[in-house]
This record gives C-alpha cells, sequence and structure tokens, in this order.
C-alpha cells in the first residue's frame, strides 16, 4: 500500500479558507543543551499558497532535525529573503533559563517571536501542546514541525540562527567545543566542563551542573 502523501499546508490552507489570512507557526531550538540561549522563530507564509502551493526552492522543507546543515542553511536563505514571507526570532539567554526554568523560558521566546511579527497573527500554529500564555488562539500539533510548513520554516529558522550564535561564543569562550556540539551534554563537552568550569553561557540549572556545584560547595 503506497503512503499517503503529506500536505504540510493543510492546516494553514484550512485557516486561510476561513478568512483567517496571518497564520504563524512557531517552534523552538536549544531546549536540551547545557549552554547557549533557547530561540524561537515565527513564520507567517502569504495565504495565496493555498492555491499555488509553497514556493519551489522550499519544497522538502521539514522538521530541522531531519535536514542535513548545508539543506537547513539553504532553507534559511530562502525564508528570510522571500518578500512574501513574514519571520520574527527571539531569543532567551542561560540567565534568565537559570532564573525561570526551561519551559518558561521558552514560552517566553515563543511569546517574543509573536510580539515582533508585522502585522500581528490571528492565529498561531504550535509545534507540541498548547501554550496557555500566548495571547492568541493556537491549535497545538504534535510533530508539528513535520506536518506545517509554517512550523518547519520557524523550526529551520530558530536552528540555524542558535547554531550560528554557539559558532561565535566557541570564538568568545574556546575549549568548549561549542561550534561542534552547540552546547549539548556531550562526552566531550562534559570532559571540557571538568577540565574548564562553567562559562557565563552555560545554565547552571541544568543537571550535570548543579551537580558540579554542589559537589564544590
Amino acid at each position: 500500500m503506497a503512503t499517503p502523501t503529506i500536505n504540510r499546508l493543510d492546516y494553514e490552507s484550512e485557516l486561510w479558507r476561513d478568512g483567517l489570512t496571518r497564520v504563524a507557526g512557531v517552534d523552538e531550538a536549544g531546549r536540551g543543551p547545557l549552554a547557549g540561549p533557547v530561540v524561537a522563530a515565527a513564520v507567517m507564509l502569504p495565504p495565496r499558497w493555498r492555491e499555488t502551493g509553497c514556493d519551489e526552492r522550499l519544497r522538502g522543507l521539514n522538521d530541522s532535525k531531519q535536514l542535513t546543515e548545508a539543506r537547513r542553511e539553504e532553507f534559511f536563505a530562502v525564508l528570510t529573503s522571500h518578500p512574501e514571507i513574514c519571520f520574527a526570532i527571539a531569543c532567551v539567554d542561560a540567565a534568565v533559563i537559570d532564573r525561570l526554568n526551561i519551559l518558561q523560558a521558552t514560552h517566553r521566546a515563543m511569546a517574543e517571536a509573536l510580539r515582533q511579527l508585522r502585522p500581528p497573527p490571528e492565529h498561531v500554529l504550535v509545534d507540541g501542546r498548547p501554550v496557555k500564555s500566548l495571547d492568541y488562539p493556537q491549535t497545538a500539533l504534535v510533530k508539528g514541525d513535520a506536518r506545517s510548513y509554517s512550523i518547519a520554516a520557524a523550526s529551520v529558522l530558530a536552528k540555524v540562527t542558535r547554531d550560528q550564535m554557539m559558532h561565535k561564543f566557541e570564538q568568545q569562550y574556546p575549549g568548549y567545543g561549542f561550534a561542534e556540539h552547540k552546547g549539548y551534554g556531550t562526552p566531550q563537552h562534559l570532559a571540557a566542563l571538568a577540565r574548564l568550569g562553567p562559562c557565563p553561557i552555560h545554565r547552571r540549572s541544568f543537571a550535570p551542573l548543579k551537580a558540579r556545584q554542589g559537589a564544590l560547595f
């Protein structure tokens, strides 16, 4: 039996058909790492794509985790330069993550990205579970970054932006390998932490660093 084709504009098209022309997809990158910010992006695609389909250059757009780094960067370039695509990106740094907790910090980044959109969205497609703190009507889609082009686009923008930031942090805080592991708790990263201790972008509320500080004090 043939695998059914996924139309990643189904959710947007249904809302556009109901007269809601400003539909935003929102997603984040960086909830799990031990270092660096959490980054959220919001994207609104043009409603005319309901009839025409998406831009040919975005065929294959998917959950950023399913794409190679080169493919993500190609899509990032198209999304950020497309005259009909509206997008915004917001970051919440490690200090705020430690103060709020990662879930609340992620929701704050999402809310800030949505607030930056001009014009403002009328409805939001959220990857995963509902986010009660968002000030917009919303539809939560489990694995939405693989089911909606808007969410997939937000996923790519958030991921590429965060990766670029981690490359810059590699120059600022050498020795940790941020450009390679992007702040995740790899053996390389944990070994660098044991050798160098945490730097200003480390999340001290996360388990490996919290345990380390407990051992020290």
